[in-house]
Formats: structure tokens, C-alpha cells, sequence
């Protein structure tokens, strides 16, 4: 019996695991910057080294681009606020990135290769977020929603850089406005970004914050793919049946207590 109930969940999760191809690019929860890379440089912020200080070379090769101050924040410290960053949900971690989107234009860039795959499908965690210094709070009273905005370019010649040739897609991302200025109020998104018209499978995608004065990214999950949305997961309502026909299955193979 127990084999023949293996099996049938086996074969169950056969049709929806079949297409699913989508090819991961990065993936970053920004939990280990390179040794020594973190520095609080005040406010439980590390504000002075670059994002590639801390994270580039994750994989080896992997370089940001960025312009301005694009900041790591430590959660779980005791400076910002008095209090440090607080987050209740428990989705940053220990660490999360940061930028502003009014008092200059922090923008970020990363650089891929996409190959022949029509989309570049992003999934990431945004939050409002402020700072008690460095020129903060940016946050207008009573909270704002963040807006992200993730701009696709064409690179035909593969190098770093926060912008590209032409245009090919942009989305953007709204979270959710929280009056309190030291705790995370994290929304996870997914969106996908027409790679249609590049050159040669090169691409640069831009994040901008867009407006909310300040706020915080964390959890990447990047991949090319022919289906938009599409980062490599089994979709929820595909876990749920699944989920749904193994119980099925228990309940047809259980023996019944007539008998």
C-alpha cells in the first residue's frame, strides 16, 4: 500500500512541475555581505560602501551599478530610532537595501543575459522604510506609499551600468504606507519584463524609486523565462491541489472500517 500511494502523489505532481522552465539569473536575500563589507556608519546604516562593496562578486563576476547613496540597512540593531529597524513580519533578516527616491535620484542596475528567453521576470520584497539621520526623515508624516519602478534596457555591448540602449519595458510597484518610520511593512511582487526587440540577449534592469521620500528592497529572485511571472515556482493553487489530491489519495487508499 505504501508504494502505491508514493507513486500516485508522484505522478500527481508530474503535470505541474512539466513547463516550468524558467532559468534562474540571481538570487540574493542579502543576508551575507563579503567579510569585513558591512560598516555602521551610523543609525544601523551602512551608507559610505557601495552595494558592490557588500554583494558584488555573489556569484563571481556579479557587479551592481548604481548612482548615488544605495544603502544597506541592519535590522535588528539598537541606533536607528532608538529602537533599531523593527520587523515583525521576519521577511528582511538581518540585512535589506535602501534608496531614496526625492533628496537625489538613488538608482541600481544590474546587467544580464538573457539568451533567446522573452521575459525577465523579477520578484522582490518592498517596503516603507526612514532614516533618523543622514539628512532623514524623507518620509512625509503619516507615511507614503513607496512606488519602484523596473525599467528593461537593451545592452548590446554587456557591460554594467544603471541604463542602456533603447528602452524595452518598465513596471512599477506600489507598497503599502505605514506611519511608523522604523518598522518594515513588507509586500512581495512578481513582474515580468518584456524582453522583445534586444540585440543580442543583454540586458540592464534599472530600479528607481519612483516616490515614498524613502524604502527598502530585499529578497531577489530573478530568471529569464517564455511566460511572464513566471521565476521558477509552483504556482500556489497548483501547491493547494496538489496539496488537496495526496489527502484525496489517502482518504481512496485508507481502509474502510465497514469492512
Amino acid at each position: 500500500m505504501k508504494k502505491l500511494l508514493i507513486s500516485g502523489l508522484f505522478f500527481a505532481c508530474i503535470p505541474y512541475s512539466d513547463g516550468y522552465a524558467a532559468t534562474t539569473l540571481y538570487t540574493q536575500d542579502f543576508e551575507n555581505p563579503n567579510a569585513g563589507a558591512f560598516v555602521n556608519d551610523s543609525g544601523d546604516v551602512n551608507i559610505f560602501n557601495p552595494i558592490n562593496a557588500l554583494y558584488g562578486g555573489q556569484p563571481a563576476g556579479f557587479q551592481f551599478a548604481q548612482t548615488f547613496t544605495v544603502e544597506t540597512l541592519k535590522i535588528g540593531g539598537t541606533q536607528a530610532w532608538g529602537t533599531g529597524f523593527l520587523d515583525p513580519q521576519a521577511r528582511a533578516g538581518n540585512y535589506a537595501i535602501s534608496m531614496l527616491s526625492s533628496n537625489q535620484n538613488d538608482l541600481l542596475g544590474l546587467s544580464f543575459n538573457i539568451g533567446t528567453y522573452k521575459y525577465l521576470n523579477f520578484q522582490m520584497d518592498v517596503s516603507s522604510i526612514d532614516l533618523d539621520r543622514w539628512g532623514g526623515p524623507f518620509v512625509a508624516t503619516g507615511g507614503v506609499a513607496p512606488v519602484f519602478r523596473f525599467s528593461l534596457f537593451d545592452n548590446p555591448g554587456g557591460g554594467n551600468g544603471v541604463t542602456g540602449g533603447t528602452l524595452l519595458s518598465f513596471a512599477d510597484v506600489t507598497g503599502t504606507a505605514t506611519a511608523l518610520k522604523n518598522t518594515f511593512d513588507w509586500t512581495n511582487h512578481i513582474i515580468a519584463l518584456d524582453a522583445t526587440g534586444n540585440t543580442n540577449g543583454n540586458v540592464i534592469l534599472q530600479i528607481d524609486e519612483l516616490q515614498g521620500g524613502y524604502a527598502a528592497l530585499d529578497n531577489f529572485v530573478i530568471a529569464a523565462s517564455d511566460k511572464p511571472s513566471d521565476v521558477g515556482q509552483v504556482p500556489v493553487p497548483a501547491a493547494a491541489w496538489l496539496f488537496g489530491s495526496g489527502l484525496l489519495g489517502l482518504l481512496a487508499l485508507r481502509p474502510s472500517k465497514r469492512r
